[in-house]
């Protein structure tokens, strides 16, 4: 009996101390970890305002002082299509590079939303425009920092004079015609160029005798003068006095209109522009037998 009244006394105290060890065993797992795992998955707070350097690209024409400058912060996501700007900024372009600060309210943030700053520079007919875009607000950009760099674009009139220059170095790949005309008071000769039956491009000129030299090249498209450049001189083997430039868009709109005299360059007036167009269409017609064609 003794023996068995033991044995019962030492299972209780085993099953006491396993009680107790049980009991320990039930602390919180992380009691002990750092409190940045505890906020690990807490989100980061929006910023209210974002900030950079706006620059230039290398080899950009410099400003005028009536240049402004426009930046916007934008959502970009295909969900936000012509939603306004969360932060918006229009003023003199100043000098560059410089420094800027579009300031927002965190509470209009769409966390899963794409936002970007978008910069543009207007100096008269030129704009200047990022090449690259600038995120913002998401996971893996900056919000302050951004760097964002302008590269002027080509204005109207240069892309006229572009285009017109890329048909000139292709007229040896052209069918050439060739013809003259002798008149009271001045001496003409032209060349015409065809390709695919179309005309697309005079070069003629004309002897003033003691009143000067006119060396044209005139540009077409449909029929229709496109670019024209005109030197004056005094003679052939004379330097030009006097460069003019006309140029139309494709719904017939002047938009290169450039006199040039030595270095200096001024705005062609509407009248002398009209001018060079109907001579345009006159030697086309002279050239072409009123076929124009």
């Amino acid at each position: 009996m003794r023996k068995t009244f033991l044995s019962l006394m030492s299972v209780a105290a085993l099953a006491l101390a396993g009680c107790n060890n049980a009991s320990n065993s039930t602390q919180p797992a992380d009691s002990n970890a750092p409190a940045s795992a505890k906020t690990a998955g807490a989100a980061a707070p929006v910023p209210s305002q974002v900030s950079g350097t706006v620059s230039l690209r290398a080899g950009s024409p410099t400003p005028s002082d009536k240049a402004t400058l426009v930046l916007n912060l934008v959502d970009v996501s295909s969900n936000a299509v012509g939603s306004a700007p969360l932060a918006s900024k229009t003023a003199p372009a100043g000098a560059f590079p410089q420094s800027f600060t579009l300031t927002f309210n965190p509470a209009e943030v769409k966390s899963n939303d794409l936002y970007v700053i978008q910069a543009t520079l207007t100096d008269g007919d030129r704009k200047y425009a990022m090449p690259i875009q600038a995120p913002v607000l998401a996971k893996g950009s900056k919000n302050d920092g951004v760097a964002i760099e302008l590269a002027a674009e080509q204005t109207p009139s240069e892309k006229l004079m572009a285009g017109f220059n890329e048909v000139k170095a292709q007229l040896g790949g052209m069918k050439i015609s060739h013809g003259t005309k002798l008149e009271t008071n001045d001496s003409r000769g032209w060349q015409l160029f065809r390709q695919a039956g179309e005309v697309k491009f005079i070069r003629e000129e004309v002897d003033y005798g003691d009143k000067g030299y006119t060396s044209t090249d005139y540009a077409y498209k449909d029929g229709k003068p496109w670019v024209i450049v005109q030197e004056t001189k005094a003679s052939r083997d004379g330097k030009p006095s006097a460069t003019d430039r006309a140029g139309w868009s494709e719904d017939g709109s002047l938009v290169l209109k450039q006199h040039q005299a030595g270095s200096g360059v001024q705005a062609l007036d509407d009248a002398a522009a009209a001018t060079m167009k109907k001579q345009a269409m006159e030697i086309l017609s002279l050239a072409t037998g009123g076929k124009n064609k």
